[in-house]
């Protein structure tokens, strides 16, 4: 599996793809300033079409996970998997020693996925996404590279 760096001319097609997979999704805008600010931003093409995405941002020597999303119709085949992999490696080549990211408690799903990684638990963020009724919090989450 190939990822490459996301571009500007790729933020149509991941934002539409973003609107798609995620009930309160990121806008053109939140990739727009990620790209700007130089964080990790990268897709993974499939016979040309967008099936995968991911954005990090470094800290001093760690990397926060701030998205990581794979189009409805090629999930649980892997790629997500390959595409956490190849964050891990990156972060680790550029001299991180831990990744963070933040998850919604109803995830479940997410959460299993990144326990498989040996992310574990490190703290909750009280009212951090946007919820049909109010907020709803996020769980910490930490795996040492």
């Amino acid at each position: 599996m190939s990822f490459v760096p996301m571009t500007i001319g790729d933020l149509a097609e991941v934002t539409a793809a973003e609107q798609r997979i995620h009930r309160f999704p990121w806008t053109h805008g939140n990739f727009l300033d990620s790209l700007k600010a130089g964080h990790g931003c990268w897709i993974q093409r499939e016979e040309g079409v967008l099936v995968a995405f991911a954005v990090t941002m470094p800290a001093v020597d760690e990397t926060h996970l701030l998205n990581i999303s794979v189009v409805p119709e090629r999930q649980r085949v892997g790629l997500g998997c390959a595409l956490l992999e190849f964050l891990c490696a990156e972060a680790r080549q550029a001299g991180m020693t831990r990744m963070l990211l933040e998850v919604r408690p109803s995830n479940t799903g997410a959460i299993a996925f990144y326990r498989h990684f040996d992310f574990v638990r490190i703290g909750r963020r009280r009212g951090y996404y946007p919820a049909l009724e109010g907020r709803e919090d996020a769980i910490v989450m930490a795996r040492n590279l």
